[in-house]
């Protein structure tokens, strides 16, 4: 066990790894010691990546209607979150929706679809729009997520220029059962291991935030770092409105913080992105968590509304880091001086 998180880190920067009983103290830290949480672990962020901040942007290639029943997701079987729900877009709507976030920054496009997998037509589809997308934007990486793969996909996948492939562990292994019921924990891990012997940089992570344990949430750390996820997104549940898990607020900005601290102490040199729900959760934390997560996604996700792109770039810049890909800092905000019209002195109510 550690004497202080500052000696956890020291013993990572010096090759160790991560055991069970030091990454249950992370998450078990003290209100009054996450400061020293995120401090130590950020030492590693910034050791295996600078003042770098990778940005990635997603697009929606297909959405709702999906037959998997996992609970937390507004595209699920029977949802009535009242989400968009279209088939696949054109090539050329999904290079102009790509090419807004590479104007903002963005240095990968990740292409999602919903439904349990990809079809032969499917793939097809997908390396049509991988080759527009690369012909207007040749440096940029493209990471698919099309849900379950079969024999031979990945292979395809990579052949039309394919860089990364994402699919969720999600939770742990344990409590896999209890979030869905149409595919199994081994099916994801199956898929991964398929994208990783095809050559595709294995991205795959977490929902955090539907009642897992702190047991449960290191076992799915330990599985992505035996995994060799070279990209790991985690989530912060949000519960959508006609979901299972609708109404269930399990999380605040410090337990997030530890989260991603435990994260970044098990996988040092892994790319750690705040996902989904950061803006719900974090919310005013989120500057913080920069020192931990070295990458995030760009503005909207797939069927919920992020803040908006220029607050996340002004964040970045504002913490003190830089996008990846870029020469020189974001400006940040510059707000003008507003003229207190309200409160003492007026018949306008104070601003409290």
């Amino acid at each position: 066990m550690f004497k202080t998180f500052d000696d956890l880190a020291e013993r990572q920067l010096t090759g160790s790894t991560l055991d069970r009983e030091d990454a249950l103290a992370v998450l078990a830290a003290n209100d009054d010691q996450v400061l020293d949480v995120v401090a130590a672990a950020a030492r590693l962020r910034r050791a295996h990546f600078g003042d770098r901040v990778k940005v990635n942007y997603l697009v929606n290639l297909k959405s709702g209607l999906c037959p998997e029943d996992c609970g937390y997701c507004s595209q699920r079987l029977g949802s009535t979150a009242g989400v968009l729900q279209y088939s696949w877009l054109s090539p050329q709507d999904v290079v102009a929706q790509a090419s807004a976030g590479i104007r903002g920054g963005a240095s990968r496009v990740c292409l999602v679809a919903s439904g349990r997998g990809p079809g032969s037509r499917d793939i097809d589809r997908v390396a049509g729009v991988v080759d527009e997308l690369k012909s207007a934007h040749p440096g940029v990486e493209v990471c698919a997520c099309l849900g379950l793969l079969k024999e031979g996909q990945a292979e395809r996948l990579s052949e039309a220029g394919v860089d990364a492939y994402n699919h969720n562990l999600n939770t742990s292994e344990d409590r896999y059962a209890d979030i869905c019921s149409t595919h199994t924990f081994a099916d994801r891990v199956d898929t991964v291991e398929r994208a990783k012997r095809a050559g595709l940089s294995p991205c795959s992570g977490l929902i955090v935030g539907m009642g897992e344990s702190d047991d449960e949430l290191v076992d799915a750390v330990f599985s992505l770092r035996e995994l060799e996820s070279d990209s790991i997104p985690i989530n912060f549940l949000m519960p959508f409105d006609g979901t299972p898990l609708a109404g269930t607020w399990l999380l605040n900005p410090l337990r997030c913080l530890r989260i991603l601290a435990m994260a970044r102490f098990a996988c040092p040199a892994a790319e750690i992105r705040m996902a989904g729900g950061r803006e719900m959760h974090l919310r005013s934390l989120q500057p913080l968590a920069l020192h931990l997560a070295n990458s995030l996604f760009l503005g909207d996700y797939l069927t919920s509304e992020g803040q908006a792109a220029k607050a996340d770039l002004d964040m970045i810049a504002d913490a003190g880091f830089r996008v990846l890909g870029t020469d020189e800092a974001h400006a940040g905000a510059r707000v003008p001086v507003a003229v207190r019209q309200r409160g003492a002195g007026t018949v306008a109510a104070p601003n409290a």
